[in-house]
């Protein structure tokens, strides 16, 4: 059969969930808390928390929330929010860290959640895997389950169409994902393409402890 973009066990999608089930353990160890991210990450996340809870459309879905730390930082930051991921593993330790928040396996081409149901999607690091041709795909899907009005923030390393292949990541364990860095103009155009009105984009060039150029976007849903 041939996978199509609402085929949950599409080859790259099953190189990431086995790739991140591999290493959840030490990335658990290794990936910062949100309290140790740069000041700058922290204020858009607080002022993205700030959006949602001004339109008061619905809860967040925490795309692609491994385990589960910032999706309980929206939490305390007064947002009703719950996360998806494509990996069991990335799950099971959400919900042992944060029992009283709901996380469920998923995957961002094909959400199980209802037309309209979101008054906010963060997809924070979590779509840089996703090859170019089913991004549109994915954010489709962001403008499906978004509530008119409601508001997406995403994050991510961008680049000039870089396509890395690494072998080994988080404490040396194997993976067979790929990453896609695309350049932040393409993004904000397939996120135009898909229905959503980018109102800020923040660049951060590489810094001290940074090898890349990091884009953040937020995005609206026309009412």
């Amino acid at each position: 059969m041939t996978d199509t973009p609402d085929t949950p066990n599409a080859p790259y999608l099953t190189a990431v969930r086995e790739s991140y089930d591999t290493v959840a353990d030490a990335y658990v160890a290794r990936v910062k808390t949100p309290a140790e991210l740069d000041p700058l990450s922290r204020a858009t996340l607080t002022a993205f928390a700030e959006l949602v809870r001004a339109t008061g459309r619905g809860p967040v879905a925490d795309l692609g929330c491994g385990p589960g730390r910032v999706t309980a930082h929206l939490a305390e930051l007064g947002v009703s929010a719950f996360g998806v991921d494509l990996s069991p593993e990335m799950i099971r330790h959400a919900q042992e860290a944060y029992p009283d928040l709901r996380f469920t396996v998923g995957s961002m081409t094909a959400l199980k959640i209802g037309n309209a149901e979101l008054g906010g999607i963060l997809a924070f690091y979590s779509t840089h895997h996703t090859p170019p041709e089913w991004l549109p795909t994915v954010f489709s899907e962001f403008h499906r389950t978004l509530a008119p009005g409601g508001h997406l923030m995403m994050a991510g390393y961008v680049g000039n169409d870089e396509r890395l292949r690494p072998t080994r990541a988080y404490g040396g364990r194997p993976v067979s994902y790929e990453s896609y860095l695309l350049p932040a103009d393409r993004i904000a155009d397939l996120l135009g393409r898909a229905g959503l009105v980018v109102t800020t984009r923040v660049i951060q060039e590489p810094d001290e402890g940074m090898t890349r150029r990091i884009a953040t976007f937020l995005a609206r849903k026309p009412e």
